[in-house]
């Protein structure tokens, strides 16, 4: 990314926050800050950047928006009422270097707007990475692998279902402040998910993705930095992360933890997020988010695989279980508890798995139980589990890896 790049996206929620404070319309505000963003894109590099970038977003944006006000049917209507919000300074488009723009941080506001409850889940995560992320259309649709005629009507729809549930541009109610702030927590961890193990395609990661999850968290845990669960998130990312230039081969094949040259791992990484987590969980109120980092630390300070305090882990595992029961959760459990007690033991719970439809038929379930069939010397089982995982998961690196841990048990 270049520096352009990240001053843009850096100042993306900025101006868009500022613009829809003011005027009310995030849907309109949210094309004009679009259009400011390609102008910028273009004229930067070779013009130089402005001694103000936001007041020149700003005031780009704002002629775009009062374009568009113009444009429609209810011209007068709309005119006049942008004059009461703004005055007449703001319609005649001043110097787009003056510094006249507050410099009140709106991230937050804006996150919470994007991940509206009347958005679906896909859309938040699109309209995130548009409205705060300053991603392209073209871009978010690379980046899930669909075509850009596929993402621009979803992120329409999203922003069409804001406008239409009525949402205003200020923080939600104190009683549903929580539940929304943990949304956008959500939000942030299925970006970086998706990017980390990518759901289909050729690539194992989306470097893209996991950086721009990182970044807004980072925004969001300085919007609020007394959430436990945000800075939770925030250290979960960053262990997890620093351990990306192991995971693949120069052909993009999968390399498994246990047989990951850690010498590669990201020691700054690792360092900073070991550090929030010990100082985040030091302060009581533990989460899920906290209790996976916590998990993630340990993997990551083990100076080897055989090393790893197993033990631990499975003991943080059946915390998070009381916290928030999820299959997930107890797919992981089941390796750590493989791990202390035995692959046998890991069998067992995983049986208690099989009448969960949204496991059975993804491949993970196969992909654990058959490397727990493996390490347990029942080849034959688990040869067709690694086939059958194979043949279920749409991620082409997991596939090749699946299918070369089945060759090798016939070989």
């Amino acid at each position: 990314m270049t520096g352009t790049e990240e001053l843009l996206r850096e100042l993306t929620p900025q101006v868009l926050g500022f613009l829809t404070r003011r005027y009310g319309q995030f849907d309109l505000c949210e094309d004009a800050v679009q259009e400011a963003l390609l102008a910028a894109a273009t004229q930067w590099p070779t013009d130089g950047v402005p001694e103000n970038p936001r007041g020149w977003l700003i005031t780009v944006a704002t002629r775009r928006l009062t374009d568009q006000f113009r444009s429609e049917s209810a011209r007068r209507r709309r005119e006049d009422s942008v004059a009461a919000m703004a005055g007449t300074e703001e319609l005649v488009a001043p110097g787009a270097d003056r510094l006249d723009s507050p410099e009140e941080d709106d991230t937050l506001t804006l996150l919470l707007l994007c991940c509206h409850p009347a958005v679906t889940p896909a859309s938040q995560v699109a309209l995130t990475l548009r409205a705060v992320g300053g991603l392209t259309t073209a871009e978010i649709a690379r980046a899930f692998m669909v075509p850009e005629a596929t993402m621009a009507p979803r992120i329409s729809r999203a922003k069409k279902s804001i406008k239409a549930a009525g949402s205003t541009f200020e923080l939600p109610p104190a009683d549903e402040l929580a539940e929304r702030v943990r949304v956008v927590r959500q939000v942030l961890y299925l970006i970086f998910n998706e990017g980390y193990t990518a759901s289909s395609g050729e690539s194992l990661q989306r470097v893209e993705l996991t950086a721009e999850a990182i970044r807004l968290t980072r925004m969001l845990r300085a919007a609020l930095p007394d959430d436990g669960e945000v800075a939770g998130l925030l250290a979960l990312m960053l262990l997890t992360d620093s351990r990306r230039a192991a995971r693949s081969t120069a052909d993009g094949s999968l390399i498994p933890i246990d047989e990951q040259d850690r010498a590669l791992w990201d020691r700054a990484q690792i360092e900073e997020g070991a550090t929030l987590i010990l100082e985040t969980m030091a302060r009581g109120g533990v989460g899920p988010y906290q209790v996976q980092a916590a998990i993630a630390a340990i993997h990551a300070e083990a100076p080897s695989a055989d090393a790893t305090d197993w033990p631990q882990i499975h003991a943080l595992y059946l915390i998070l279980e009381k916290l928030t029961p999820n299959p997930m959760i107890t797919l992981n459990r089941a390796i750590a508890l493989s791990q202390v007690e035995g692959p046998q033991a890991g069998l067992d719970l995983l049986a208690t798995l099989d009448d969960n439809k949204s496991l059975t038929e993804s491949h993970r379930l196969d992909a654990v139980r058959a490397h727990l069939h493996e390490r347990a010397g029942n080849l034959a089982e688990a040869h067709d589990l690694y086939v059958a995982a194979a043949r279920r998961t749409t991620s082409l690196p997991e596939q090749r890896y699946l299918t070369a841990k089945a060759d090798a048990l016939t070989s």
